[in-house]
């Protein structure tokens, strides 16, 4: 019963925010009066009510936004949504919040059922079986690195190549994520910017103008073109 769209990212440089998935959003969100959006991750540390409001007007033209935090009871904000968009951040901070309010149980379940999910960045995160490959600052100590569990993999949002003419010293997102399989068993999925997946029930096919990098323990990396399934996973 799954109708998820997971994204890299919300923002491409240069667009507006969610500019470059418009057209998709509009037909995911069609005959969709209210979506219930998650801001716990709080980019720039901005309020709740500033990130809602900033992504109330991205989209405007879509549907009416309204921020989990202006309900008393969050849980049962959840169970009664017709959508939900859980927005980027800091992954740390949006898994701490989600397990201190015992959030992650009931936001699985309306996923379950068929509620349009959207999640971009660290709500992408979220959906894979931890948040493990997050590229965010530990800002705070969540009590548990699981999450959704509605992927059968984790996933890498902003994932960027490594530059061969670069004098920069650290580690790679391919060299983190090839470190991280050293001690799991989880795939990774590395998401370009500009690159969504689509799921459907069961069904979950890579979008955008960009492949994907797959990671597996014990394999080298590999290229997943662009409208493939991941029914290998």
């Amino acid at each position: 019963m799954k109708k998820m769209i997971v994204a890299s990212t919300s923002t491409l440089h240069g667009q507006k925010p969610l500019a470059y998935l418009n057209e998709e959003l509009t037909a995911f969100f069609k005959g969709i009066e209210q979506i219930l959006f998650i801001p716990y991750a709080r980019p720039n540390g901005i309020s709740h009510d500033q990130y809602t409001g900033s992504v109330a007007s991205a989209l405007l033209n879509i549907g009416k936004l309204v921020g989990i935090h202006e309900f008393n009871d969050p849980i049962d904000a959840i169970k009664k949504a017709q959508a939900i968009y859980v927005g980027g951040g800091n992954t740390f901070l949006l898994v701490k919040t989600l397990h201190d309010l015992d959030l992650f149980t009931p936001l699985r379940e309306s996923i379950e059922k068929g509620t349009p999910y959207l999640g971009t960045s660290a709500g992408s995160n979220i959906c894979g079986l931890s948040m493990q490959t997050s590229n965010d600052m530990p800002i705070v100590y969540p009590s548990s690195f699981n999450t959704l569990g509605t992927l059968p993999f984790n996933i890498n949002p902003h994932y960027q190549d490594p530059d061969p003419d670069s004098t920069f010293m650290g580690e790679t997102r391919e060299t983190r994520i090839k470190e991280y399989l050293t001690q799991n068993e989880t795939p990774v999925i590395g998401l370009r910017e500009g690159s969504w997946l689509d799921i459907k029930h069961e069904k979950i096919t890579l979008r955008g103008p960009f492949s994907a990098r797959i990671f597996k323990k014990k394999q080298p990396p590999y290229e997943l073109a662009s409208n493939a399934l991941l029914d290998f996973i």
